[in-house]
């Protein structure tokens, strides 16, 4: 295993100073400093604490990911010049990098499917069109997509118009990253969020990193981690590849690890892709056999721990070692780790909620912690690693096929007529778009073809549908691949450039104010405006909802209070400014949201495995350090020591049996598409795995889905790898 030296430290300063350099440092320190929470991670920092400061009050709390995206913000308009230069057809030579990098938009523009240059167009020649479009279509032929950027208010006032337009095809990107985990915590324990708060990392005495790599894509976590060690505890990190950056990592904002390196896994379980699931359901099996359970809990707090532990008993050494690739003892001297531990912290991301049986592990991990008592109680819990800074707000303001309960009650009760045909999810709607059976989308924020499985398939689909919307900041893949017959996109203000005061929701179920107020673009608009001005024009304004006057944020603010459960909070933050974390989610007390008021264990068996052929691997899709979902602001991978992005990472054990050498070119294939010209390297990763960088390996990724979250197996896809020669280009896809 890799003992190297640390990753982070003096290059991310380096980087920081660099891009300080190309936006002017003036600038920077006034963006790092002002009043908005951050644009990135769910990690969450800044808001009315100031900038660089997290609830706890800890300052300075900033990493690269914040600053990529903040010069990403900054960067000089888009010109009309470019749209004239650039067509269709060139913009898709370009990388997502590119693509980023073009300028930041700052007028709308239009294609339509005679034309193969998108040409500027005014905002109210945009908004007649779409006044026009909508009128005309069918609600039930439309669909409703919501990036994890946008805030509460404009998530809230969106999927309000939606349904009061007549939809529930609502969805949002969690679809595609942590679905698994809100379906999974909802049924276990009736909550779907993380069930502690921040400041309980700092007392727990074992921590549970599984399938996450908060080294690239949450490092501020890191300085938790650190803690941990530090005072004694330790930090189990389970993942089929070694990433270096969790082994030992310098922190920027601490001196002593800037310089030396801090030491952050003290187990490293190398477990398969996709043997999660065997992994707890073995060191379940270990604590049940040596009596180790918090039976009082269980008696008291939980229901179908029986059954449960019946069918774990069951379970074979074999099957769980094999499904696993753990040896018993190793599993056993985790479980003796766990069984000696006060308070347990599990954490996980989509290394477990990329696989079509996320859902079932997601439950698996949850059963663990109950059958010592880890939830429902302070410094112990349960936390799902949200990627977006406000996915988990997009989830709490109704942006959801389905309204929850006491949501839909609450509507009704003021008269508001609200669809009840069943709303497709994200998937969903792209294969009703392949049917010919939607004319108008709208995307606030982010990439829909870039998130999307099977890129060809998502291409072909948005394609046929009659007209597409997207309110962005910066152009991406889905601008060029993902256009429909006709298409439109308007240019949005950032977070820290609205006029009006913003919400945002962090992982940890906390609140955060956002001021806005950085003026940099004369020509944009804010989301809310866009979709308020729509609402207006399609639906008129009622005694029910004016909504020229919900371009106001705090009037959302108000009716969110009066709509959405426990975040009337939100009402008086106009004036309190006080920020606050949602009621009943923060479990320090075993207080379930259940209908029988407690926790409830799930059984899930151990997927049958698959046996691997020759020149056959399982795929992993990654981000890099250089990216943040589907937005990639560098082309290299510094943490993994990469310079390019059309690679395959392979055991070298694997690449010596094909005798492979590093940087030979090779073929990847499968039933769902071909990828050419990869360039394979030796890495530190579970044999039989590979791994490669999403969302270019979306070519590979089948929509076969896990059927509770309706998520895509993103790290289950079955692949050769073949040199590229001439006899192998030959061969019949």
């Amino acid at each position: 295993m890799y003992k190297g030296k640390s990753i982070g430290g003096i290059r991310s300063v380096l980087y920081t100073m660099k891009i300080g350099r190309k936006v002017g440092f003036i600038n920077m320190i006034k963006t790092l400093l002002s009043k908005n929470s951050c644009k990135t991670c769910a990690l969450g920092m800044g808001g009315q604490h100031g900038g660089m400061v997290n609830e706890q009050g800890h300052w300075p709390e900033i990493c690269k990911k914040s600053v990529q995206s903040m010069a990403s913000d900054m960067q000089a308009p888009i010109t009309e010049n470019f749209f004239n230069k650039y067509s269709i057809k060139d913009l898709k030579n370009f990388s997502p990098r590119e693509l980023e990098q073009s300028g930041r938009l700052n007028f709308p523009v239009f294609l339509n499917s005679r034309s193969n240059h998108y040409s500027p167009i005014s905002w109210e020649k945009a908004f007649e069109y779409i006044e026009k479009k909508i009128k005309k279509t069918i609600p039930n032929k439309s669909f409703f997509y919501f990036s994890g950027r946008s805030s509460n208010e404009a998530g809230f006032l969106l999927q309000l118009f939606a349904r009061v337009y007549g939809t529930n095809h609502i969805n949002n990107c969690s679809y595609y990253c942590h679905q698994a985990s809100g379906v999974g915590l909802s049924k276990s324990l009736g909550n779907g969020t993380a069930t502690v708060a921040l400041e309980d990392l700092d007392y727990c005495d074992l921590f549970f990193l599984i399938g996450a790599n908060p080294s690239s894509n949450h490092p501020r976590l890191l300085t938790k981690l650190k803690d941990i060690r530090k005072r004694g505890g330790k930090v189990i990190v389970v993942n089929p590849v070694v990433e270096k950056g969790l082994l030992k990592f310098s922190i920027p904002s601490n001196i002593k690890s800037l310089i030396f390196g801090s030491k952050i896994a003290s187990e490293y379980i190398q477990v398969k892709p996709g043997g999660d699931l065997a992994l707890f359901s073995g060191i379940a099996k270990y604590i049940i056999s040596k009596n180790l359970i918090d039976s009082d809990f269980i008696n008291n707090f939980t229901e179908d721990f029986n059954l449960y532990c019946s069918k774990i008993k069951k379970l074979t050494w074999k099957e769980i070692e094999y499904s696993s690739g753990i040896k018993k003892e190793e599993i056993e001297k985790i479980g003796n780790y766990y069984s000696i531990s006060k308070n347990t912290i599990f954490s996980w991301c989509m290394g477990i909620t990329h696989h079509p049986h996320g859902t079932a592990t997601v439950q698996q991990i949850v059963n663990l912690a109950l059958t010592r008592g880890m939830v429902g109680k302070k410094h112990a819990g349960l936390l799902p690693i949200r990627g977006h800074s406000n996915v988990q707000g997009m989830g709490s303001m109704g942006v959801t096929p389905k309204l929850k309960e006491e949501i839909f009650k609450r509507l009704m009760e003021l008269d508001v007529l609200l669809p009840t045909i069943e709303g497709y999810d994200t998937l969903a709607c792209i294969n009703a778009a392949d049917r010919n059976e939607i004319d108008f989308s709208f995307c606030l924020g982010g990439n829909l073809y870039g998130s999307n499985p099977d890129s060809e398939l998502t291409s072909t689909s948005l394609s046929k549908i009659e007209t597409i919307v997207y309110a962005s900041t910066a152009l991406n893949t889905g601008h060029v691949w993902g256009t429909g017959k006709n298409t439109l996109i308007l240019p949005v203000l950032a977070r820290d450039e609205e006029h009006q005061s913003t919400t945002q929701e962090s992982m940890f179920n906390f609140v955060r104010l956002s001021d806005g107020g950085i003026n940099r673009y004369k020509n944009l608009r804010s989301e809310v405006e866009i979709i308020a001005e729509i609402a207006s024009r399609v639906l008129g304004d009622s005694n029910i909802f004016n909504w020229i006057k919900l371009k106001n944020h705090e009037n959302i603010r108000k009716l969110i209070a009066q709509i959405i459960p426990d975040y009337n909070k939100i009402g008086m933050i106009d004036k309190t400014k006080k920020e606050f974390h949602i009621t009943k989610r923060v479990l320090h007390k075993p207080i379930f949201s259940t209908k029988s008021g407690k926790a409830k264990f799930f059984y899930h068996h151990i997927p049958k495995p698959y046996y691997l052929k020759v020149n056959e691997f399982q795929l992993l899709s990654v981000r890099s350090e250089g990216q943040f979902n589907t937005v990639v602001y560098e082309e290299e991978d510094i943490y993994r020591g990469q310079d390019r992005r059309n690679i395959v990472l392979m055991n070298k054990s694997d690449m010596n049996k094909l005798n492979f050498l590093r940087d030979d070119k090779v073929v990847i294939k499968n039933d769902i598409g071909t990828m050419e010209n990869i360039h394979v390297r030796p890495f530190e990763i579970k044999k039989g795995a590979v791994l490669m960088y999403y969302p270019e390996v979306n070519t590979l990724i089948s929509q076969k889905v896990d059927p509770l979250s309706k998520t895509p197996g993103f790290k289950s896809m079955i692949v050769s790898v073949k040199k590229a020669d001439s006899s192998y280009r030959k061969l019949k896809l």
